[in-house]
């Protein structure tokens, strides 16, 4: 019973970690060319794409299936999210990079928890001793701050507030 509910809650996050990927590799494509753009492609790809690989190879270890119909569900629920009024019709808003930052953000900080949780809570650090949980926290701890920078300063430029700079190259 208990390996069956770490399963589903496995392939929930895994779920999450599509969603945030293709959020990701879409806000990278929009800034591309500029410094955010850079940021975003390094977390997309060298962080959030190959926390996936290790996640998937980590539930086949484990016996899971890294396959399920919520993982489609989740690359369609991030295309449709792109389809949201956001303040403009012809051009995009600031409003869209901060949101697609302040989502990322808090994408990493679950990572934080999910892998506090599967090395604590579900006792993986013993099942996997060869899993680095303490590095994969500290990598998430980085993605964040490669990014918070980037998500303050488009908060500041969708709200109008002191210090806002153009994130467009």
């Amino acid at each position: 019973m208990h390996d069956r509910l770490l399963g589903i809650y496995m392939t929930d996050h895994l779920a999450l970690g599509y969603f945030a990927r293709e959020l990701a590799r879409r806000a990278q494509r929009a800034h591309d060319g500029s410094a955010l753009g850079d940021a975003l492609r390094s977390v997309a790809e060298d962080g959030i794409a190959q926390d996936i690989a290790l996640y998937e190879e980590i539930m086949r270890r484990l016996g899971f299936s890294p396959r399920s119909p919520k993982l489609m569900l989740a690359i369609v629920a991030e295309r449709l999210g792109r389809a949201k009024p956001n303040g403009r019709v012809r051009r995009r808003s600031p409003l869209s990079s901060f949101e697609e930052l302040d989502f990322l953000i808090m994408a990493i900080e679950g990572k934080v928890v999910l892998w506090e949780n599967l090395r604590d809570l579900a006792g993986l650090r013993e099942r996997l001793p060869d899993v680095d949980f303490a590095r994969l926290v500290d990598r998430a701890h980085d993605q964040r701050a490669q990014l918070e920078p980037f998500r303050i300063q488009a908060g500041r430029a969708a709200f109008g507030t002191a210090a806002a700079v153009a994130l467009s190259p």
